[in-house]
Order: structure tokens, then sequence, then C-alpha cells
């Protein structure tokens, strides 16, 4: 039997208890009120939950240079490698690429971009890229180009002479055209062979930004190296030529006359350069006017030339006349190349304002330019 004490003690213990269960019993009630306050009504409960929009894709740099430029063709290029810190840049699919960087450093020679990294360590001239090739790229419109070094002394061993071919006027005729020109038109079927050969024997066709930097000992260029080249424009290069050449996809450079022809370029395989605006006229003396005119009218004349022809990097020389005058007038234009009609070979260290070429002659076949190229 507890005591009234016991009892008291009892009570006091008990009271917190009753408490506690008659909060308890109304915070339940009050949180049921509250649920059913913001019920949503059965009727108006979706059927289905609806699928968030899928967040937007994650672009890398060289992604936004494309959708920026608005190119629907364009492709984000990448540069990597050794010693490499070129931006990316936008080119465009389907064609040649535009004037790719050359890379120089102290103490080495840039061997080229390539089409993957293991292309790139053997220097494997089949996977070597260069403004000669068209743009191809990814399902992301993305492309990698990867570079290669070599010593000084391994461009030295190669020893790459490059010639730089030289055609005139195309004939179909078989005993060729008649006149004292006969020989400056080349037969068309040879000249179909002689660019099957080029196409299909593994040679390199370098830009002349290449074959610059070769000259410095900056470039390597592979032994089988060829520049392939038309005077004149004339309108049996464009009608029979450079049909010919697109369907090889071999890169070709035409000398215009500019003020004989101001058209834009016939094909992407097709580099039109100057043959001067208005010196392939004889002068007072019976030559070019090249060799007549002051190195102030000279690079007066080669400034238009540029102008029309949206390009300021190569000259030919009408008739191969030149002296140091005409020199002074092509570099006083700020272009950085002259070809020459002498015969040769352009090695590291040429001469830049002139530059010697190998003359293609109607009669001669694809031996022929075997022979010559390799």
């Amino acid at each position: 039997m507890r005591t009234a004490s016991a009892r008291r003690r009892a009570r006091r213990s008990a009271l917190p208890l009753t408490v506690l269960t008659a909060v308890l019993t109304m915070l339940a009630g009050g949180l049921t009120g509250l649920a059913a306050a913001h019920a949503v009504p059965a009727a108006a409960a979706p059927s289905a939950l609806v699928a968030p929009p899928p967040p937007p894709p994650i672009l890398s740099d060289s992604q936004r240079l494309v959708v920026a430029s608005g190119d629907p063709t364009g492709c984000a290029v990448d540069f990597t490698g050794d010693g490499i810190s070129e931006p990316p840049r936008v080119e465009r699919i389907g064609q040649r690429y535009e004037r790719l960087p050359i890379p120089r450093a102290e103490g080495r020679v840039f061997a080229g971009w390539y089409a993957d990294a293991a292309s790139a360590q053997a220097r494997d001239g089949a996977g070597r890229i260069n403004g000669a090739d068209t743009v191809t790229c990814d399902a992301r419109r993305e492309r990698t180009l990867h570079a290669a070094w070599m010593t000084p002394s391994e461009n030295a061993a190669a020893a790459t002479a490059v010639p730089i071919l030289m055609y005139h006027q195309f004939t179909d005729k078989p005993d060729g055209e008649p006149g004292w020109l006969k020989l400056n038109f080349y037969g068309i079927s040879d000249w179909r062979a002689d660019m099957e050969y080029i196409a299909d024997g593994g040679f390199y066709l370098p830009t002349w930004d290449e074959l610059e930097a070769f000259i410095d000992g900056a470039l390597y260029l592979p032994p089988r190296s060829v520049i392939v080249t038309d005077d004149d424009a004339d309108s049996t290069w464009l009608q029979m030529a450079v049909p010919v050449a697109t369907q090889n996809h071999v890169l070709t450079t035409s000398f215009v006359i500019t003020s004989a022809r101001q058209a834009p370029t016939p094909s992407i395989w097709v580099q039109q350069r100057s043959h001067t605006h208005d010196m392939h006229t004889a002068g007072a003396n019976g030559r070019g006017r090249m060799v007549n005119w002051t190195v102030e009218q000279i690079a007066a004349d080669l400034d238009t030339s540029a102008k029309i022809l949206g390009a300021k990097e190569v000259i030919a020389y009408p008739y191969g006349h030149y002296d140091d005058r005409s020199k002074q007038g092509v570099a006083a234009a700020g272009f950085d190349l002259a070809v020459t009609t002498e015969h040769g070979y352009v090695r590291i260290g040429s001469d830049k304002l002139a530059l010697p070429r190998v003359r293609m002659n109607f009669g001669m076949t694809v031996d022929d330019l075997a022979s010559l190229i390799g």
C-alpha cells in the first residue's frame, strides 16, 4: 500500500506525460488539417508526370567559334602538340584549308600538321595535312590537327629540292600548234597523264607560305614535293586544263595578267596569283616592262594586281625578265616570292625573289615528268 506522499510523487511524475500526450494529439490533428487544406483535388491531379526539357549541350571553345561564325559548313579546327599554342579557327567543310599556321621555334624545324598523333609521331606523309587538302570534320563539327617537329640536321639531311612546274597553253592536236610558240602548247592528253601521276604518286603539294618557310629552313618538306603552275591564264588553260586538275584534286597556281582577266578562280584547286597587272608587254628596249619601269611603277602595278586577285604572295616575272630593280619593286609591293623561267629546283636558302622553275614543253610525256620530279 502506497503512502499519501508516494501517491503525490506519482501524480507529479505522471503529469508531464499526460500533457505531452495531449500536445502530440493536438499537433497530429493540426498537421492532418494542414495537409487536407493543401491537398490537390483528385480531379485536378495530372494523369502523368511531364519530363523536364533536357539541358542544353555543353559546347567546347572551338564549337562556340563555329556557332558564332554562323557558317553552316563551319568546322572547328584545333591544333595540338609539343609547344603548340595556336588558337582554334573555323574552316569550311569541303573547301581547302586556308593558310594553316606554321609555328617557328628556335633550334627546331616544323614538320607539318597531321591527321592523328600516330602520323605526327612517324611523320607519315600520307597523314600530313596542308592547304592542298579539303576540310573534313567529325559529327561534332570539330577536327584536331597534330604537330610534328624535327631537328635542323634532320631537315638538312633530307636534302629536299622542290620542282616548280611551269606550263603555258594547251592543245588537243596530236602534232601541236603551228608557229614559233609551238613548245608553249602542252598536249592535253600528256597533261592528264601528268596530273594522274602526281595525284596517285604520293606527292606532297606545298602552298606558297610553306615554300617560303622551307627556304628559311623553318619547315620540312618531303623529298617528293612538287608545285604546279601555269602562266597567263590562257583560254586553253581555263577550258581544257583546269577541269583535269579539278578532277584529280591537284592544287595548281595560275599566274594571271589582271589587265586581261579579273574573274574569280574557276576551281578550288586553282590559286590565282599575279603575273602583273599590265607589265606583260615589251618596254622601250624590247624587253619586258619589269626591267624598264621604275621601282615605284613596278610596285604600283603589282599592288593593283594584288587587289584584283585578293592575294599578295607570289608573282611570276613576265617573259622571265627581271633584275635587281624588278626585285626591289616586288619587295616594295609587299610580295614574298617571285618565280622566274630559269631552270632549277628550290632548296633551303634559295633566293626568294628569283625562284627557278621546271619548264614543260610540247612533246614531253609523263615519263619526262617522272625523270624531272621523281
